[in-house]
């Protein structure tokens, strides 16, 4: 059976879900509508409002929000956490074909957003050309890169539910009409727009027989080129036709734009945005990103580049490690106390040893319970609560055995038998002792919302490694002391432990004593401790998580409201200078501006977030602190 649960530990540890931290983003569906010809008040009025009026009555609905922006609306629905991911999104799905009734024509088509979270922007990189290249590859033809080749190819990697273009310009064929040549040739927009738009599609006609043959009928009017949209026909006048290259000129154009993306002083880039789906494994869809990213860069042209800035593998990577670096730090002081102190090398490797069986019995019923793998859920374990029953019980059996009358070594029978009477005797202290500690972790799992979803992983992880070592206490360590503990009678005089223990009792027994003649003034002064601590605890300041270092910094940038695109990209050009050129610690400095194309952070034109990639610590000149950089900074 324990072979068995190391084969079924092992297993669930390469199958456990790994993240940095828990995903506290609450259960929530956005809906987004894009009207690139409207103000903020009108979007407001005929878009938002209609929207927010018929999801208000959708059951298990928290909170509903909305932001109205030039061009934008963003709506978001927050659920309760029981009614799950699919539910609301179909719920939100039937209510937005009413909404859509609601919305006046050719003002936008309402969109829920991928189905992902606050943590789901797990890779974000920039699209750039090499030094020698800046000439040959403008912002639109690296956007097309980006739309139709980096977009397309990373779409279908399972687990990725998203790519989000962010940054370049979306190229358009636009038709420039010439009001004195529309009017020369007696002809109106109107006319210009429908022609357009009526001559730039394929038609079917069914087919026709003629055996043993059938013939499909089909009519190609899409324009592929500039001289395709030149030719069309706006009216037909005395047998001439006019065409729109008589009254306009057709040219290449972009999108509004309501967004950009800058790269260490060096203009406009284009980037992406990789988007997890809800509940992946996070760890496994950075792999298969960037294993996909290298062959995706070999389809590009020669002279452009993928560079990632922000990738979620270096932050796992680092809570990882710093799991790892706890536990094996934590374990290895674990097992050095207790052969000092047990006095008995194989006593403490066998008390020892129910650590990492416990610690994959947890990791076990973590991928049970869907318990992701991360700094808050195996930071907290304490192997020193882990092993107490297990010590109980070693101690009992090493202490039965160094107390037999007889020197003869013990036949393996009457070993089970000494074993089972010394277990019998103290398991019930044993497994009340891990009982106690595991129902302080209960009330956690009571907490609700972001609090339950930071803290209640720590608290199931715990339970289930104390769970897995009591267990094991009763079952594992009693088989193993039988089989490996020396059936010779165990000589304790002049060991270490012995000499360790008569230290500390030597200095316990005169405070012991004293406590119990001065019984009163002890009680005064335990409750004099005990007020104190409350009131340091009332005074005390409060955060609800530590700081997580990740190794770069987050600013931003805000100018005046209604300063244009081109002058926050001009600001953040020179913020970039300014910290590239007075601080080597940076890697690369990239300012994303704006809105992306799917809008899930809807900014304003006027503000930027500013990610500073550094470079490991060991390399850092100016500064030794994250702090001090960021005060000089």
């Amino acid at each position: 059976m324990t072979l068995g649960l190391i084969g079924w530990g092992v297993y669930s540890l390469t199958q456990l879900p790994i993240d940095a931290i828990p995903d506290v983003t609450n259960n929530q569906v956005q809906i987004v509508v894009a009207s690139p010809n409207l103000a903020a008040q009108e979007v407001e009025k005929f878009i938002t409002s209609p929207i927010e009026l018929v999801l208000q009555n959708l059951p298990g609905v928290i909170e509903l929000r909305s932001i109205s922006r030039f061009g934008f609306s963003l709506i978001t629905v927050v659920f309760e956490d029981e009614m799950g991911t699919y539910l609301p999104r179909q719920m939100v799905s039937q209510q937005l074909k009413i909404a859509e009734g609601e919305i006046p024509e050719g003002l936008g088509t309402p969109e829920m957003t991928p189905i992902s979270s606050g943590l789901g922007e797990i890779y974000q990189y920039v699209l750039h050309t090499e030094k020698g290249y800046e000439d040959k590859y403008n912002a639109m033809e690296l956007r097309e890169m980006q739309d139709w080749i980096i977009r397309r190819q990373l779409s279908g990697i399972k687990g990725v539910v998203e790519v989000n273009s962010f940054g370049g310009y979306l190229k358009q064929y636009e038709v420039a009409v010439n009001p004195s040549q529309l009017k020369a040739m007696n002809a109106s927009v109107a006319e210009v727009f429908h022609a357009l738009e009526n001559s730039n599609e394929n038609t079917g006609g069914a087919y026709i027989e003629k055996d043993p043959n059938a013939f499909f009928i089909r009519s190609e009017g899409l324009a592929e080129n500039k001289a395709d949209i030149e030719k069309i026909v706006v009216k037909t006048t005395g047998g001439t036709p006019i065409l729109i290259r008589d009254i306009a000129t057709v040219q290449f154009g972009h999108a509004p734009r309501y967004g950009a993306l800058s790269r260490n002083g060096e203009g406009e880039v284009v980037g992406g945005i990789v988007m997890m789906l809800k509940g992946e494994n996070a760890a496994q869809v950075m792999d298969r990103v960037e294993e996909r990213m290298k062959q995706v860069q070999k389809s590009l042209p020669e002279g452009v580049v993928i560079e990632p800035f922000l990738v979620r593998s270096k932050l796992v990577n680092n809570a990882i490690n710093t799991v790892k670096n706890n536990l094996l730090e934590g374990g290895l002081i674990v097992i050095f106390i207790l052969v000092l102190l047990l006095g008995n090398w194989r006593a403490g490797l066998i008390v020892a040893s129910v650590i990492p069986l416990s610690m994959l019995f947890a990791v076990s019923l973590m991928r049970l319970f869907g318990v992701t793998a991360n700094l808050m859920s195996l930071g907290a374990i304490d192997f020193g609560l882990i092993v107490d029953g297990a010590v109980i019980i070693v101690e009992a059996i090493v202490y039965r055995l160094a107390m037999r009358q007889s020197d003869e070594k013990l036949s393996q029978d009457k070993m089970d038998d000494a074993v089972i009477e010394a277990s019998s005797k103290i398991r019930s202290s044993a497994a009340f002792g891990e009982i106690i500690i595991l129902i302080v972790y209960l009330p956690i799992l009571a907490l609700a919302g972001i609090e339950g979803k930071m803290f209640a992983p720590m608290a199931q992880t715990v339970a289930f490694a104390i769970l897995g070592a009591l267990i094991l206490s009763l079952t594992y360590v009693p088989m193993i002391s039988a089989a490996f503990l020396s059936k010779k009678k165990i000589n304790h005089e002049g060991t270490i432990s012995d000499n360790i223990i008569r230290f500390f009792q030597r200095i316990y027994e005169p405070v012991l004593a004293f406590s119990l003649r001065f019984k009163v003034a002890v009680i005064g002064v335990t409750l004099l401790l005990f007020v104190l601590s409350i009131w340091r605890f009332a005074t005390m300041g409060a955060e609800f998580i530590p700081t997580l270092e990740e190794g770069d910094l987050a600013l931003h940038q805000i100018l005046p409201p209604g300063s244009s695109l081109e002058k926050s990209v001009e600001v953040s050009t020179k913020l970039q200078d300014i910290i590239m050129d007075n601080f080597p610690e940076v890697e690369q400095v990239v300012t994303k501006i704006g809105t992306a194309e799917i809008p899930t952070d809807l900014m304003s034109i006027e503000t930027g977030d500013i990610m500073v990639i550094l470079k490991p610590k060991s390399e850092w000149t100016s500064a030794t602190t994250r702090e001090e950089l960021v005060a000089k900074m």
